[in-house]
């Protein structure tokens, strides 16, 4: 479980604290235009608008300063409206210069070495027919995730193809609610533990934001993801020899801080937390 230490990492100082950033996507297209699924070759896929590539950017742009930390990788859902938020948000992390009317990735000139990003199928959305609807998922059950195509979409020298994905596959259709929250929680614990020398940034869906945040604050529902939301977790990771032990993570982010809401409440075991992921 032991990671190689990078150069500028912050974390194997004396805090020895690793930190984790798990965001939703930016605006999607059937949000803005329902109708969009009628004609769509891929309805289960949709992509962002242009408002939603310019907030993910703009997200990217705030982390970058408001972080405290580097981001030293990054991991995606495969799905479109994700792969188009990480090009913009790592664009952003890694701009060599970026003026205030600077709105999105266009144009912008980055350094590839700040960080590596990679596609990771247990961030997929919840593949079931409370967030893709039965007449929008693909009949023969094959999603075509073309993951060299997807690759292809992230900023040039990011990607690292070195790395071996958590899930090797995407999970089955019609996987209940419980059980896809029960894999984002252990998708955010496996990339941490796979990676306790390095800080994440976990581009993903609202309810995997959502859990972010239920996982680890007892008796908290969370009820509103709103686009680019993010949570920010923090555990310390004590390192020894070529093993590391380390606490459970803390959540840092406050109620309405960065576009999540949640309450004192049990959570719905039977019904996702948002209606569009």
């Amino acid at each position: 479980m032991d990671a190689p230490l990078p150069e500028n990492n912050t974390i194997n100082d004396a805090a020895h604290l690793q930190n984790v950033v798990v965001m939703r996507h930016g605006d999607r297209i059937d949000s803005i235009e329902p109708l969009w699924v009628t004609t769509a070759a891929r309805p289960w896929d949709p992509p962002l608008v242009e408002d939603g590539r310019i907030r993910a950017f703009g997200t990217g742009r705030k982390l970058k300063t408001d972080l405290g930390f580097p981001i030293h990788r990054v991991f995606v859902s495969p799905f479109l409206r994700c792969i188009q938020t990480a090009s913009e948000v790592v664009s952003a992390l890694c701009a060599v210069e970026d003026g205030p009317n600077v709105l999105s990735s266009h144009g912008v000139a980055i350094d590839p070495s700040k960080l590596k990003v990679s596609i990771e199928y247990g961030l997929c959305e919840m593949l079931n027919r409370e967030t893709i609807g039965r007449d929008c998922a693909p009949k023969d059950g094959n999603f075509g995730f073309n993951i060299s195509e997807l690759e292809a979409m992230l900023p040039a020298g990011t990607v690292d193809h070195a790395v071996k994905p958590v899930f090797t596959e995407l999970p089955q259709w019609e996987e209940t609610v419980m059980r896809a929250r029960t894999r984002y929680e252990q998708i955010i614990k496996a990339l941490a533990d796979k990676y306790p020398s390095e800080n994440l940034l976990l581009v993903t869906h609202g309810e995997g934001v959502g859990v972010s945040v239920s996982a680890f604050l007892k008796d908290i529902s969370v009820y509103e993801v709103e686009f680019c939301a993010y949570s920010l977790l923090r555990r310390s990771v004590v390192h020894e020899n070529k093993s590391f032990t380390a606490r459970e993570f803390e959540v840092l982010t406050h109620y309405g801080q960065t576009g999540i809401s949640y309450c004192s409440a049990i959570p719905s075991t039977s019904s996702p937390m948002y209606d569009a992921m």
